[in-house]
């Protein structure tokens, strides 16, 4: 298939009843819409003059996206272990040894931290995976599935089910509270990129160069659409356009209803990481270039190069994006109106993961080979 070509099992009466489906679940309050506008906005304001607030300390980090949710931080470790910090003070609150090593990065939910990891059995020179979900208060495994494959990139949490593609080319949804398999697809190429979840459909970018869109009740492939690299990165959505960047040095545009290719834009080097803001799409690329790019078109308004590879994707709030370049030993904030740096964060070492920076309500947390630092605004004096 040509860079042009979709696949779409669709009749033309069901594309017009999905289509108003979709614009219904697209309604605000729906209980569907798991993927954001654009990228949520964050309480912390980037340009703001931020320091290292807690420290929590390890040579084990991995390099692997912590979860969290408004007071817990979920990090993964080396060696299959998943910690829980209090994000207030980063005081160590669990840690869960569930062996391997950690596979994917975590995601949590109102009840369970789920995580995934690898093992190998000498005998038979075969990697295993292992999906459990642990419970937040207090990292007890709830329950445990064994499957043939690790799970590769990041796993995601639906309403009912927990969705993840695994190295071996299978796409999973499990039901969340019991770990039993809803439905289970077999692909010729495995999945190492983050599964994003919009409406009812689920988007996977597979290591051969695949974006596939499922239904999340049954597995149904809605449409695809084949590039010439590896889809790794993030996927990104924003008024029913998928945004998404390929090893072929390309972001792509993709309408949502349409299943149709609105545009493409060229960069430097393998695209690594789409992030839509509210008046672009930030993409960054192997050749330590980031592009903000018009959501419309894909004009490019303005392109900054970083002192070092960007292998992450970027925190984004309503005054600038930070990035972690590695072989630097600074986080970088970039003005999202002409991409000039407006802030730096000392990380006090040589960044060397490639796990993405979060933000954990006015905290920005980025991981370093030797711990995990949260930065926020220094507090006030507001004594006499």
């Amino acid at each position: 298939m040509n860079r042009d070509s979709v696949t779409s099992r669709k009749k033309p009466w069901k594309l017009i009843s999905k289509v108003v489906c979709w614009c219904l679940l697209a309604l605000p309050g729906s209980s569907f819409q798991y993927a954001a506008r654009y990228s949520a906005p964050n309480q912390v304001a980037l340009s703001q003059p931020l320091t290292v607030k807690w420290r929590y300390r390890s040579d084990q980090i991995s390099n692997l996206t912590p979860a969290a949710d408004k007071t817990t931080v979920f990090l993964p470790l080396a060696g299959g272990t998943l910690i829980a910090l209090n994000a207030a003070d980063g005081k160590l609150l669990w840690k869960a040894e569930a062996g391997g090593e950690l596979s994917a990065s975590p995601t949590t939910d109102d009840r369970s931290v789920y995580a995934a990891t690898r093992y190998s059995e000498p005998e038979q020179g075969h990697v295993h995976g292992t999906l459990r979900a642990l419970s937040k208060s207090t990292g007890v495994t709830l329950w445990m599935r064994t499957l043939p494959a690790p799970i590769g990139g990041g796993l995601v949490a639906g309403e009912n089910a927990l969705f993840a593609g695994s190295t071996d080319g299978r796409v999973y949804a499990l039901d969340k509270h019991t770990g039993l398999t809803l439905w289970a697809n077999e692909y010729s190429e495995g999945f190492s990129s983050q599964p994003l979840l919009s409406g009812q459909l689920i988007y996977l970018g597979s290591d051969g160069g695949n974006l596939l869109a499922l239904e999340q009740a049954t597995g149904r492939l809605v449409w695809q659409y084949r590039t010439h690299g590896a889809i790794q990165g993030p996927i990104a959505v924003a008024n029913g356009i998928v945004y998404f960047g390929s090893g072929d040095g390309y972001v792509y545009a993709f309408s949502e209803l349409r299943a149709q290719l609105l545009w493409h834009r060229r960069t430097g080097a393998a695209v690594q990481s789409v992030a839509a803001v509210e008046n672009g799409l930030l993409a960054a690329s192997l050749d330590n270039f980031v592009y903000f790019l018009s959501l419309k078109k894909g004009a490019l308004v303005w392109r900054r190069q970083l002192p070092g590879r960007i292998s992450a994707r970027p925190v984004t709030a309503a005054d600038g994006a930070l990035f972690t370049p590695l072989s630097t030993d600074s986080a970088i904030v970039l003005s999202l109106r002409d991409g000039k740096p407006a802030n730096t964060l000392s990380l006090g070492e040589e960044n060397s993961s490639s796990a993405a920076p979060i933000v954990v309500e006015d905290l920005v947390l980025i991981a370093t080979s030797h711990g995990l630092l949260a930065f926020a605004a220094p507090q006030q004096n507001t004594g006499p």
